[in-house]
């Protein structure tokens, strides 16, 4: 052992005892601060050596964020690989298709997209399936693009979607306006929708209500088979709960189990006339319709294929005019 340590030791007990003295009642013998701000350097002095040795270097400033540009092409089919499937009930799922970086949909209010299926699922004359679809994600989301998905056993393209896997590639071409929204353009919009013709709905409300000073109210009249065919009903709910003053829905079911509290069979003249501003409002109100061709057609009569078609049906018996209906 070497004579600094042995020294070390037989000054330890005098140091502890020292210790004990100062809380007695007897003064301590006074002493020079000199050692102890020698000791408070050599602190400082390891401090400095611990920071310079582990702090590494300055923090850099951070990189400017790089601007999103859409993935999209409106005229070309661009192939986008599934990176995630959600199941949302027993015949519909929610499919994630991953964009590349700093990329989004970056769709218009409203818009639709349309896909087509791969050679190796064709139709009888060999050709790819197309079929348009309206999007669930945000239109700002980075770095993906999601449907909600139901299937048709006569759906085509909902049969090969929901036969993908992960990886598998689905080609998207769009975007393509359909109802061009701008805040505080109407007083009231009526939702009228069936089934997953419920998307183009979504996608307005999400936009609309998150607009602070966008003062337009919105009731939506949803109707399904049961219960259990409501889409999006949780979103829908948790909507009206935020927004009570501009958003309300209503469910309307054909098929009602015992539990079941709402309006069944069809959507009726009476249920318009209850819950969507009437036609006299004139260019304050406009009426929505998307969903089964059977349920535009009765509602609001049957499109021209791309076009709106004449106006037909529940509307026009409740006097409402052509430039105040819009049928997706």
């Amino acid at each position: 052992m070497s004579a600094i340590l042995r020294a070390s030791l037989r000054r330890a007990p005098l140091r502890a005892s020292g210790a004990r003295r100062a809380y007695s009642t007897t003064p301590a013998p006074k002493s020079s601060n000199t050692p102890l701000y020698l000791g408070l350097a050599g602190v400082a002095g390891l401090a400095g050596y611990a920071y310079l040795q582990f702090a590494g270097p300055a923090a850099q400033p951070l990189k400017p964020a790089v601007p999103l540009t859409s993935a999209l092409d409106k005229d070309n089919f661009v192939e986008f690989p599934l990176k995630k499937i959600e199941e949302y009930n027993h015949n519909t799922a929610k499919y994630i298709f991953e964009l590349p970086e700093h990329t989004a949909s970056l769709l218009p209010i409203s818009s639709c997209v349309v896909v087509k299926t791969p050679e190796t699922f064709v139709d009888a004359k060999g050709k790819p399936f197309v079929r348009p679809y309206t999007p669930i994600s945000d239109s700002d989301a980075e770095g993906e693009l999601a449907f909600l998905i139901k299937y048709y056993p006569e759906g085509n393209v909902s049969k090969f979607v929901h036969s993908m896997k992960i990886g598998d590639k689905l080609a998207v071409k769009g975007p393509f306006p359909k109802f061009p929204y701008k805040s505080n353009e109407f007083e009231h919009i009526g939702m009228i929708a069936g089934g997953s013709g419920i998307t183009p709905m979504y996608q307005i409300l999400k936009h609309a209500l998150a607009i602070s000073d966008d003062k337009t109210k919105f009731t939506l009249l949803f109707a399904n088979v049961t219960p259990a065919d409501i889409l999006l009903r949780e979103d829908f709910d948790a909507l009206k709960a935020k927004h009570p003053e501009r958003f309300d829905v209503v469910y309307v079911v054909d098929k009602a189990d015992s539990n079941w509290k709402g309006p069944t069979g069809y959507i009726t003249p009476d249920l318009i006339k209850e819950h969507i501003a009437p036609a006299s409002a004139g260019d304050k109100v406009r009426v929505l319709v998307c969903g089964p061709p059977p349920q535009v057609a009765a509602i609001a009569g049957a499109k021209a294929g791309m076009q709106q078609g004449e106006l037909n049906g529940t509307l026009k018996e409740l006097g409402y005019t052509p430039d105040q209906v819009f049928k997706f």
